[in-house]
C-alpha cells in the first residue's frame, strides 16, 4: 500500500468516525426531547362543529397522540365518557374534548311526563331544536264562530326537549291550508297539566311554533303577554 492509498483510508476511517459522532449526537437529541416532553396519550378532537344540546356519539370524535404533560386534568382520553352526554356549549372543529364541554343528557324529574307531539319541520323546528334544549310553546286558534279574531297563545313556558326524532311525511290532509306535510316528533319532560295544554295545541291549533329559550335565560312570559291579537297591538 503507497503513501496515497494509506492516507485515502485514513480519510475513509475519518469519515465514518464523523458520522457515527453525528449519529449519536441526533440520537442524545431526541432522547433528551423525549424525557423533557414526556409519554404519549390518546386525546380526542372535534372532527366538526357540534350545536349546544345535541347527543353525542363517538363518530364525532378522531383519536389523536399527545404528551401527557400537555393535556389538561379535564382532558377525555376514553370515548367511552361521551355516552349519554351532551354538548353543554358549541363544540368547535379541532377542539380537543373536555369533561366540562359535556353534561348527562337530560332526564324525567319527579311528577313529569314523556310527551312527543309533532312539529312543523319548517316553522317549528328549522334544525335549531336540540336535546336538551329549553323552549316556549306558542299556538295559533281560529275565532270560535265567525268575526272572532284568530289568536295566539303561550301554552307552555320552558319545555324541556328530550328527544328530536327525524323527519317524518304525513299523510295528506283535506285542509292544506292549514296542515303540513312534513313534521319532526319532539319529545319533551312536562308536568301534567302542560302535557295537556301542549297534546290539546296539536290537536286544535292552526299552527304550533318552539322558541328556543338561550342557555340559562328566563323562559319566564307575564300573563298579559300570554295571548296575542292583531286587532289589540298598539
Amino acid at each position: 500500500m503507497n503513501s496515497r492509498q494509506r492516507r485515502g483510508v485514513i480519510l475513509l476511517l475519518l469519515s465514518v468516525l464523523c458520522a457515527l459522532g453525528a449519529f449519536a449526537g441526533v440520537l442524545s437529541v431526541v432522547d433528551d426531547a423525549k424525557s423533557k416532553v414526556g409519554p404519549e396519550v390518546t386525546a380526542y378532537e372535534v372532527r366538526s362543529d357540534v350545536a349546544p344540546y345535541t347527543a353525542l356519539s363517538p363518530g364525532q370524535f378522531k383519536q389523536v397522540r399527545m404528551p401527557k404533560r400537555w393535556l389538561s386534568d379535564t382532558a377525555v382520553t376514553d370515548l367511552a365518557a361521551v355516552r349519554g352526554k351532551i354538548a353543554v356549549t358549541t363544540l368547535r372543529a379541532g377542539s380537543l374534548l373536555q369533561r366540562d364541554m359535556i353534561v348527562d343528557q337530560p332526564a324525567l324529574q319527579p311528577g313529569q311526563q314523556e310527551v312527543a307531539i309533532m312539529i312543523d319541520a319548517a316553522t317549528g323546528v328549522a334544525g335549531q331544536i336540540t336535546p336538551g334544549a329549553s323552549v316556549n310553546v306558542y299556538a295559533t286558534f281560529e275565532g270560535q264562530k265567525d268575526g272572532d279574531p284568530d289568536t295566539s297563545r303561550v301554552i307552555v313556558t320552558g319545555a324541556k326537549v328530550l328527544n328530536v326524532g327525524k323527519l317524518t311525511a304525513l299523510e295528506p290532509d283535506a285542509d292544506r291550508r292549514t296542515r303540513t306535510t312534513e313534521a319532526v316528533p319532539i319529545t319533551f319532560a312536562l308536568s301534567a297539566l302542560d302535557a295537556q295544554r301542549i297534546t290539546y295545541a296539536e290537536s286544535f291549533a292552526k299552527r304550533v311554533r318552539l322558541a328556543l329559550v338561550a342557555p340559562g335565560g328566563d323562559a319566564t312570559v307575564p300573563p298579559q303577554a300570554r295571548t296575542y291579537e292583531l286587532a289589540k297591538d298598539k
